[in-house]
């Protein structure tokens, strides 16, 4: 089962967050039929996604020409670490993702 996940939008500090426990991919970009809708020109209507494997665990993925930024680096698909922040594209909304995090704890 895949542990659950917060993803927080920051701007300094978290203004908007999204919690998600028992899905196996989480969808991320503009369009409405994401779990993740940011309106921003730079986001892509699908622009990355977070995918569970039991062996593997949580796995970020571009799947955006705009690209997805970890520490200022384009990725196609990374290891998801607890903490870490992700850039849509080089100059749009920064997220913040928390893993195993307890559906309680959510804000």
């Amino acid at each position: 089962m895949p542990s659950a996940l917060v993803l927080s939008l920051l701007n300094s500090v978290p203004v908007q967050s999204w919690t998600f426990g028992g899905e196996d991919v989480i969808r991320i970009g503009r369009a409405t039929d994401n779990h993740v809708v940011l309106f921003s020109a730079v986001v892509s209507r699908h622009h990355a996604q977070l995918q569970w494997s039991e062996e593997n665990g949580w796995q970020l993925q571009n799947i955006s020409p705009n690209g997805t930024y970890l520490d200022g680096t384009a990725i196609k698909e990374v290891a998801v670490t607890d903490g870490m922040v992700i850039r849509l594209a080089t100059s749009g909304p920064k997220i913040q993702i928390k893993v195993n995090v307890g559906l309680g704890e959510a804000g």
